[in-house]
């Protein structure tokens, strides 16, 4: 199993959007995650959500990409861009220390 970081950035004027896909978007992380090491919003300075960040478990990139496309926000159109990269988790509190 590896590991992907995705980055989703928002289309510009969602935040209403967003809200009202807020309740099925949860539900859908509630389902899938198992699959998620972490996940949350992006903000910019002014505290605004901009985009969303997930780190998950998959075998490939295309299979860690089913799981931004399969979500509620994906859908109703708020993100206007998704990254998917292949992530080795190295160091830092999260993995208890570092890998080397």
């Amino acid at each position: 199993m590896k590991t992907f970081a995705i980055y989703c950035t928002d289309n510009p004027d969602t935040a209403e959007k967003r809200l009202d896909a807020r309740a099925a978007h949860f539900a859908h992380m509630e389902k899938m995650l198992e699959h998620f090491l972490i996940a949350g919003p992006l903000l910019d300075e002014q505290g605004v959500t901009v985009g969303s960040m997930l780190v998950v478990k998959a075998e490939t990139a295309a299979e860690a990409r089913k799981f931004p496309e399969a979500d509620p926000y994906y859908a109703a159109g708020i993100w206007a861009d998704i990254r998917v990269t292949e992530f080795i988790p190295a160091a830092g509190d999260w993995i208890g220390g570092k890998i080397w």
